[in-house]
């Protein structure tokens, strides 16, 4: 079995049960697992494969719980740019109206080519419209090429403006049609064993897109499988309106009524969820992303992170789709986290979110969010997903008295080194298997292909 030593970390984070980080400390990786970890003083194993990591700060790889990848094809769309939740979708539903199983495929490709580059190892994606034949297939393929370790979420749009929900008819599914294909790419694609690159997650769109039937048949499939559940929440003040003249409930009482409560169930957003709905998450332990940079990008609001992880929420964060951020770069959204939350908590004299705090939420908080027990922080038997940050630039000089707080606090880097299930994908901040050149190439030209289709 191949064996790889990183040595001589400027701080080696493991995010363990004590939080231990250790200055030039060092990790081996056998196979696809953490094997070991020691300090500086700890006598060096041998390996095969040695990483100088002088100057770098190691830590286990982070964990983006939402995101639509899809949506890389449709950055910065000007229609879509100055606009709230609601406008923003029906400005872009005709857009991706015209996406092709080749375009689903690349955008994939390129959103985890930028999650993995921001130090992003496990990802969950949202995709939720399957027009010209498209399948969650396509992306699947995708992340299996690109070594990403993902949670596929078949998403699902079924209640059209001719019925009262917010997207065109052109692009919604029959509801039947949604669960025959739910459960033929779970019984395709789910991997439940531990370690598992490849999850599915049954994921209905949003309460203004789907039927309360829905939810609910999707939240028995759900539990009949042993898949977890995502959906949108609670996003922004539209949302609670849509919510209480359709159903005459809060987004909370809405999806406890429908069964989507629960530590199997995790919502994008929450950020107008009422302290009524916060209780009841906490107490059921169910999740949620905190995706900061799409909240404000579209004015949405702030959710208190803080308040929900005392309640006991299992909280993440999420970079959210690509044309509502417009990026994926995890450290960015971890960053912007850490700022965001300081700005809440100012207002009540409370102290401020501390960078460590938002790791935390990036690494632990994510595998806890899509229930994984084997991701999120370093110790024996550990999924081998590693990410090194080189701090010895300019962008980190004077910030060497706390290198770990300086991955939040200075400008966001691309990692150094990669390393996903034991194999580095990643090295010296360049791709081993893949050209980001070539891929951004083909991408522009199938952006604007759907330009010019809508």
């Amino acid at each position: 079995m191949h064996t790889l030593l990183l040595k001589n970390a400027l701080r080696l984070v493991t995010m363990n049960d004590q939080r231990e980080e250790l200055e030039g400390g060092w990790l081996l990786v056998k196979g696809q697992q953490v094997a070991a970890i020691g300090s500086a003083t700890a006598p060096l194993p041998q390996a095969d494969d040695v990483l100088d990591m002088t100057g770098h700060v190691v830590m286990p790889g982070m964990v983006n719980t939402h995101h639509h990848m899809y949506q890389t094809l449709t950055r910065a769309i000007p229609a879509a740019q100055n606009t709230s939740l609601f406008g923003w979708l029906q400005a872009l539903y005709p857009l991706w109206a015209g996406l092709t199983p080749e375009m689903i495929r690349i955008s994939t490709c390129t959103a985890m080519t930028e999650l993995l580059w921001s130090g992003c190892t496990t990802t969950s994606d949202h995709l939720y419209l399957f027009p010209n034949g498209s399948r969650l297939d396509d992306q699947i393929e995708a992340a299996t090429q690109m070594g990403m370790r993902f949670h596929a979420a078949r998403g699902a749009m079924s209640v059209g403006e001719s019925k009262g929900g917010l997207p065109p008819d052109s692009v919604v599914e029959e509801e039947s049609a949604i669960l025959a294909d739910t459960q033929r790419v779970i019984e395709a694609f789910h991997d439940p064993q531990p370690l598992a690159m490849q999850r599915v997650v049954v994921a209905p769109c949003s309460p203004f897109s789907v039927s309360r039937d829905l939810m609910r048949e999707a939240a028995a499939l759900a539990r009949a499988t042993g898949t977890m559940l995502h959906t949108h929440l609670a996003e922004n003040s539209s949302d609670i309106a849509y919510s209480r003249q359709t159903f005459n409930m809060t987004p909370a009482e809405y999806a406890e009524d429908v069964g989507w409560i629960g530590s199997d169930v995790w919502h994008a957003h929450c950020v107008k969820l009422d302290q009524a709905g916060i209780s009841r998450f906490g107490a059921t332990h169910t999740g949620m992303a905190h995706c900061p940079c799409s909240n404000m990008r579209l004015g949405s609001g702030i959710a208190p992170v803080r308040q929900m992880v005392a309640a006991g929420m299992r909280v993440g964060l999420g970079v959210d789709g690509s044309a509502s951020n417009d990026g994926s770069h995890m450290l960015g959204e971890a960053r912007q986290a850490m700022l965001l939350g300081r700005l809440l908590e100012s207002e009540d004299n409370r102290p401020m979110m501390q960078a460590r705090e938002v790791l935390e939420l990036a690494t632990r908080g994510g595998a806890a969010v899509l229930g994984r027990d084997d991701i999120g922080h370093l110790v024996p038997g550990m999924a081998a997903d590693i990410v090194a940050f080189d701090l010895s630039g300019i962008d980190h000089a004077g910030a060497q008295s706390d290198p770990v707080a300086a991955l939040l606090f200075c400008t966001p880097q691309r990692v150094a080194c990669s390393i996903v299930n034991g194999r580095i994908l990643v090295r010296d901040g360049h791709f081993i298997s893949h050209d980001p050149i070539c891929l951004a190439e083909r991408h522009n030209i199938l952006a604007r292909q759907l330009l010019e289709t809508a």
